[in-house]
């Protein structure tokens, strides 16, 4: 498993006078908010050239927390301090990774305290979309759905296989599939991304009546970063990837390195291993 290093430009108690909280005269009187950020992203460049433009402006970042801020009012710091990461990682050139304070001094409690915050953490994330179709226009139903990830909220395709049309698994009594598989960045968590797939498949009409039956659309959540998750919704890796060459062979044309968090080896290599027992 790699972790990815970052460098780190930190901004301290940015002073932001603005009208977010539950009661009414907070929102109308306003009070003062303290703000920090880390922003994570890769300094080399600038450092080696001492170019501002290879870098994160940080005199812009404090601007854009003021203004966002000031523009903005909401009830809580949760969604204050939500709606701001997400709005700075999407607009914020460099920025992959987020961790934000905002401070409340003069909180509202009725017993004395220094101050009251939410710190939250927020990335852009790398995950690999399983794209198939065996039914109609197959390969305008797989287009539409990478279109339709492309323009997802916080979601942006980067990378995007050959399709190749491979033979049925588990019910082989039906026409043969499209598959392909693409690189996707996004800012959704593991369940909405799952939630986002969910909702492509069924604008393109996808009913799910039998198990490895016909369909539609079929999109399937590969690798989310390195992660290794397992719940009733939701398994990552996907379940048997690394049996299934409909999966592998596309998967191994734009990310033939990426290793397995659970197995340890490349895409390179399973797809290798499981051609050599096929060919047995």
């Amino acid at each position: 498993m790699t972790t990815t290093i970052y460098d780190k430009i930190k901004i301290q108690d940015l002073e932001v006078f603005a009208n977010h909280g539950v009661f009414p005269e907070e929102n109308t009187l306003g009070q003062k908010f303290l703000v920090s950020a880390v922003l994570y992203t890769d300094t080399r460049k600038a450092g080696l050239t001492d170019d501002l433009t290879a870098s994160i402006h940080y005199g812009e970042v404090s601007a854009f927390i003021d203004c966002f801020l000031k523009e903005h009012t909401f009830k809580l710091l949760e969604r204050a301090a939500e709606a701001l990461a997400e709005e700075l990682l999407l607009h914020t050139v460099g920025l992959e990774k987020i961790d934000l304070e905002i401070k409340k001094p003069w909180a509202p409690v009725g017993l004395p305290l220094k101050t009251v915050s939410v710190e939250i953490s927020r990335a852009w994330h790398t995950a690999y979309i399983a794209l198939g179709s065996n039914m109609g226009d197959r390969r305008n139903y797989i287009d539409d759905a990478i279109k339709a990830l492309d323009g997802a909220h916080g979601c942006s395709v980067s990378e995007v296989s050959a399709l190749i049309e491979t033979p049925p698994y588990g019910v082989t009594d039906q026409a043969d599939f499209l598959n392909g598989c693409l690189k996707l960045r996004t800012l959704l968590t593991p369940e909405e991304l799952l939630a986002e797939l969910h909702r492509i498949e069924q604008d393109a009409g996808r009913e799910r009546i039998l198990r490895w039956g016909p369909r539609t659309l079929d999109l399937d959540i590969i690798f989310y970063d390195d992660i290794v998750l397992e719940s009733k919704e939701l398994c990552i890796p996907h379940v048997e990837m690394h049996k299934r060459l409909f999966v592998l062979e596309p998967l191994c044309e734009i990310a033939p390195y990426k290793r397995h968090p659970v197995y340890g080896k490349t895409v390179w290599e399973m797809k290798s291993e499981t051609q050599e027992e096929r060919a047995v």
